[in-house]
């Protein structure tokens, strides 16, 4: 059985998410970075072998901006 590296989640906004997937993961944030190449803000959490990445857009027609208008 092949191991999942990590998985990238979009969000709206970090400020909203970050507290909520802490209490839903039981663990906190370890890493916030900007990266200003792909605009998007990001957050990273550890489960178990897994990282898990919220995705922020830092720009309003950025790629995760527009993945969130069309599906919410």
């Amino acid at each position: 059985m092949k191991k999942i590296e990590h998985i990238g989640i979009a969000v709206k906004q970090l400020s909203t998410a970050i507290p909520l997937f802490e209490k839903l993961l039981h663990t906190t944030c370890y890493k916030i970075e900007k990266v200003e190449s792909e605009d998007v803000n990001t957050a990273f959490f550890n489960q178990n072998d897994t990282k898990i990445e919220l995705l922020e857009s830092t720009n309003t027609d950025g790629i995760i901006a527009r993945y969130i208008e069309k599906r919410g």
